[in-house]
């Protein structure tokens, strides 16, 4: 089987048989078209079926040498592992190249947070005094409140937001949804958000249902996210570089510092494995500190 035919025929099966979202789907595809230009340009193959182990090892090492990182590399050969499955399954290959192929080993780099603090000053940044000032504030308390993903959020419907009942009902990844609760100050500020700028818009055709859109009734892009995050960190005089994806993580750590347990915590974030949520209770080392020397026998004469 030629790339093209194999890498459409993957594209179809990760869409309508794994049901995956289309940015998981983009992302499967673009490893394995990386994969497909060094196969064709470099070592002349241009039948998957004529890979074997050496040449994806020579793959990745040449992924290495062009920079890319120890993350990337892992997530690259996870990729090649499920197209290479795919084609076993379809009977392209009799033998699964990818079995004895090894992913760089990865430390558990503990991620960034904000603390409460600068939580509180990143959103008493924004200007309220305009309509984009109420949305974008009405977009970090979500974020926050909730610990959404980028994509989450901007795929938030009116249908699946239940104000009176203090609930989300969120499309994560691989089309799983879950239940997350909503705080009173988010939504407060999606009240304000929708009565004074969202219901005076024209939606265009197909956005009736989504919540966050931009002047032009249309949904948000995720460039705008980021620029609405970078912005507000920017008027609060913050130093950190922060993301999004930093508000998830600050959601996760203030709620292990509050003493939830981690299956709640798990179940809100969507994690499919609660070794990827365990990582947050490496964070909080000043309440392990001080429930030591408020219990510890040895610390028992400290005085509070």
């Amino acid at each position: 089987m030629d790339w093209k035919t194999a890498i459409n025929a993957y594209k179809s099966y990760l869409l309508l048989e794994r049901s995956l979202s289309e940015n998981s789907v983009e992302s499967y595809v673009r490893d394995v078209k990386k994969l497909a230009v060094f196969s064709i340009d470099l070592l002349q193959i241009s039948n998957v079926s004529n890979l074997y182990l050496t040449q994806l090892q020579d793959f990745i090492q040449h992924s290495n040498k062009i920079g890319l990182s120890d993350r990337s590399q892992a997530r690259l050969v996870s990729g090649l592992r499920s197209f290479f499955k795919f084609l076993l399954l379809e009977n392209v290959i009799q033998d699964d190249p990818t079995e004895l192929l090894e992913s760089p080993k990865l430390s558990r780099k503990i991620p960034d947070f904000l603390t409460l603090d600068e939580i509180n000053a990143v959103l008493a940044s924004v200007d309220l005094s305009h309509p984009q000032g109420q949305r974008n504030r009405a977009i970090l308390e979500t974020l926050y409140s909730c610990g959404l993903r980028v994509s989450e959020l901007l795929d938030l419907k009116i249908s699946n937001y239940f104000q009176e009942l203090g609930y989300l009902r969120v499309i994560g990844k691989g089309n799983k949804e879950r239940i997350v609760p909503i705080g009173s100050e988010a939504i407060k500020y999606n009240h304000i958000y929708m009565s004074s700028i969202r219901n005076h818009l024209t939606i265009k055709e197909g956005f009736q249902d989504f919540i966050f859109l931009n002047r032009r009734g249309r949904k948000l892009s995720r460039v705008m996210i980021f620029h609405i995050v970078k912005q507000a960190v920017l008027d609060a005089g913050i130093k950190k570089v922060v993301s999004p994806h930093t508000f998830r993580h600050s959601f996760a750590t203030h709620l292990v510092e509050g003493g939830a347990d981690l299956k709640s915590i798990q179940d809100m974030l969507g994690h499919e494995s609660i070794t990827t949520t365990e990582i947050y209770t490496h964070l909080d080392t000043q309440y392990l500190k001080d429930t030591i020397l408020l219990y510890h026998p040895r610390h028992s004469s400290v005085v509070h």
